[in-house]
């Protein structure tokens, strides 16, 4: 256990007397109200504190974090007023404790709209003061360095909240050592087999490669040293779980992951990081596609590097990082880097600008998104950011995430620009929206007077910014279109019982909307297109209230023609994905009508009830595409795939993606997902592909689910 004298030793090199007094004056504080306690481990539970404290001390950061960091756990688990913290210290240290404090009452790992909520609010904190993340930060690096002590289902619990939120979170904003030491902590203890493996090899092919890495690294010394730019460079290791990812991503071996020598050279100045980029490339032979310049256009978090990959001595790719002193600093440690708050004239640094930027952005995109869980998916995207870069027709760089198409651009520089967008110039060529972008591409939007905005957008676009504002602008548009099929589905009931909406007087119709308690017709109507309410049971409801004596209760459901034009209010169910020709039946949830197919597994238990379902009918001119998922067994030969994948388009049937999976050797399983007009089509696929050679079985995968489903009604 680290005493309050060596933190205060640690303290005097960048604080004053007067705010190391304020430390120690928290540490009292802390100690008295936690007296008696013990942590899990046996120790008084004022070690935690400290330990927090004294990670937080290796930023440099400001007085108030550091009375946060001793104070975060009084309000909690001592029951002292945020009001008291304040009158003893100061109001930002009493925020700053009050934010962490509800951050630790939040659990936010399942994906129930509670626990949505919950990481809703821990996201918003970040708003008020940053700081409050940053000490939470080293709070739950400080617990994950003394996971141990807590039984193995709480390890693993917190564990993956670390992994799933923390260290992203750590990432996004900078503090990339944290970040590291969070994943692979979180990796021990949820995969530890996997962990030992991984720690063993790595020890090992260090062992082997370190003659190597000294002859790089002399060889580069000395020519540095001969051009006057003296440099420390080092070996740079990948950590664990990094490792662990790639393979499993790429599907790579570890012998592949770890045949690349990578190093970092930090350098005086930003010019010689350039002369030093040449040097390299004199040396060694560059590889194309390997060299990225983030000093120039820095990373959503910070991050300034020039990477350059080259091939080294026998052939073996080396990887280079060449920054800065500074610029290693705010890579290691980001926003915590040189911390603001430790001068009232400090100027913030790229890292921080950046990740205030972020919060700004949560806002807004707050404002923009009704549901916890669409914002927590919205956040979780945005805090894995790999980024790409374009220019507008004017030279403006335009930063968005990979796989960003024209419409991310577009909502990117104006939200109005995104709404009116009607087409766009890729490279001054006439480009589809739905392209994704690369990095250096100049991107024009070709605009329109009428708002262009298509529900069909969100099946491209990726930022946060754009999905939110198109789904915000299409909510708007939802009423108009939720009354029209609400007509739609309340004329055929009331059809059904020989009755038509507009023969209704006013005086039958106020009674009638009186008796269901809705104030207007619309309102009802909206009700009913949203799936708020059923067609018929409103129906059967209104003749009641109609005629008393002739009730037509139990009258028979009837079936919707589903079409193209209610896709704001009907989808399609992902779990048993139908397609024209299926038996389907419509589900009502608070998003509208969801089809499924009639033995989807999913309603079973609720298909019979007129209350949540609803029997429908396809159209007969639907004019789009439906995905499904086939199932193919076949003995592995090489450019079977390409033949497939050949046969398939000459159908005109387009492949949303292919996964493969060896079952044994000389076996080959695929998973394809295609997009096919209805059965038809889907039947004469299935036909040529199992006439192909080597091909040993073909199956929809929905349609084994829906005979085992009948199997079980």
């Amino acid at each position: 256990m680290e005493s309050i004298d060596v933190l205060s030793e640690k303290l005097s090199t960048y604080l004053d007397p007067r705010q190391i007094e304020q430390v120690n004056k928290a540490y009292e504080f802390a100690s008295e109200a936690h007296s008696g306690q013990f942590r899990t481990s046996g120790d008084p539970f004022v070690s935690h504190p400290i330990a927090v404290a004294n990670i937080l001390s290796s930023f440099q950061v400001d007085e108030d974090s550091l009375s946060a960091a001793m104070l975060h756990d009084v309000i909690e688990d001592c029951g002292i007023p945020k009001k008291v913290i304040e009158e003893q210290f100061n109001k930002n240290v009493a925020n700053l404790v009050d934010g962490v404090s509800k951050l630790d009452q939040l659990h936010i790992t399942s994906k129930t709209k509670a626990n949505a909520e919950n990481f809703q609010k821990m996201i918003l904190a970040m708003a008020k003061d940053i700081r409050v993340i940053v000490v939470k930060l080293a709070d739950r690096l400080h617990n994950m360095r003394t996971i141990e002590h807590l039984d193995k289902e709480k390890q693993k619990h917190k564990a993956r909240e670390t992994l799933e939120i923390y260290a992203p979170i750590a990432h996004r904003i900078g503090m990339n050592n944290v970040y590291r030491e969070l994943e692979d902590r979180s990796f021990r203890v949820l995969y530890p087999t996997q962990y030992r493996q991984l720690r063993v090899a790595t020890k090992k092919n260090r062992g082997s490669q370190k003659r190597l890495l000294k002859k790089i690294q002399r060889t580069l010394e000395k020519k540095l040293v001969d051009q006057g730019m003296p440099a420390y460079i080092e070996g740079r290791e990948k950590h664990l779980y990094s490792i662990h990812r790639k393979m499993k991503e790429n599907n790579r071996s570890f012998e592949e992951i770890m045949d690349i020598v990578a190093f970092k050279v930090i350098v005086d100045n930003p010019g010689n990081c350039y002369k030093t980029l040449g040097l390299i490339h004199g040396i060694y032979k560059p590889i194309e596609g390997r060299f990225k310049d983030y000093i120039s256009i820095p990373k959503s978090n910070g991050y300034q590097s020039i990477h350059t990959g080259v091939v080294g001595l026998n052939g073996q790719p080396i990887e280079f990082q060449i920054k800065t002193e500074d610029m290693n600093e705010m890579a290691e440690n980001g926003i915590a880097s040189h911390w603001i708050y430790k001068t009232a004239e400090g100027t913030e640094t790229n890292p921080q600008q950046n990740a205030r930027r972020w919060v700004a952005g949560l806002l807004e995109m707050k404002d923009n998104i009704e549901s916890s869980e669409e914002f927590i998916e919205s956040v979780k995207t945005d805090i894995f950011p790999n980024e790409i870069y374009v220019f507008t027709p004017e030279g403006e760089i335009i930063q968005l995430s990979q796989g960003s198409t024209a419409i991310d651009f577009a909502y990117s520089v104006h939200t109005d620009i995104g709404h009116h967008c009607r087409a766009c110039r890729i490279n001054r060529k006439l480009a589809p929206l739905s392209v994704p972008l690369e990095s250096g591409q100049t991107v024009e939007i070709l605009r329109d007077e009428i708002p262009q905005t298509s529900p069909a957008w969100l099946n491209f676009a990726v930022t946060s910014r754009a999905r939110n504002s198109i789904r915000s602008y299409l909510s708007n548009l939802r009423t108009s279109e939720a009354r029209k099929l609400g007509k739609k589905l309340l004329d055929q009931s009331l059809g059904h019982l020989n009755v038509k909406l507009r023969h209704l007087s006013k005086e039958e119709l106020r009674s009638v909307l009186n008796g269901l308690g809705v104030r207007s017709l619309n309102k009802l109507l909206e009700e009913i297109g949203l799936g708020k309410r059923v067609g018929n049971l409103v129906a059967q409801q209104m003749m009641s209230f109609l005629n008393k004596e002739n009730k037509k209760a139990g009258s028979h459901t009837i079936a919707l023609e589903i079409t193209g034009t209610e896709g704001l209010v009907v989808n399609y169910a992902t779990c048993c994905k139908p397609i024209p020709g299926d038996s389907v039946i419509g589900h009502f949830t608070a998003n509208g009508l969801v089809v499924h197919q009639e033995r989807c597994k999913n309603i079973l238990s609720v298909r019979e009830n007129p209350a949540e379902c609803f029997p429908v009918n396809w159209h007969e001119e639907l004019d789009r595409d439906f995905s499904t998922d086939l199932k193919i067994l076949a003995s592995d030969e090489p450019g079977l795939l390409a033949t497939m994948a050949s046969e398939i388009t000459h159908l005109s049937v387009n492949i949303e993606s292919i996964n493969t999976q060896e079952l044994d050797v000389g076996h080959i399983e695929f998973i394809l997902t295609v997009q096919v007009k209805g059965r038809d089509q889907l039947a004469n696929l299935i036909r040529n592909i199992k006439n192909l050679k080597n091909i040993l079985s073909i199956q929809r995968i929905h349609d084994q689910e829906m005979r085992e489903a009948r199997t079980l009604h």
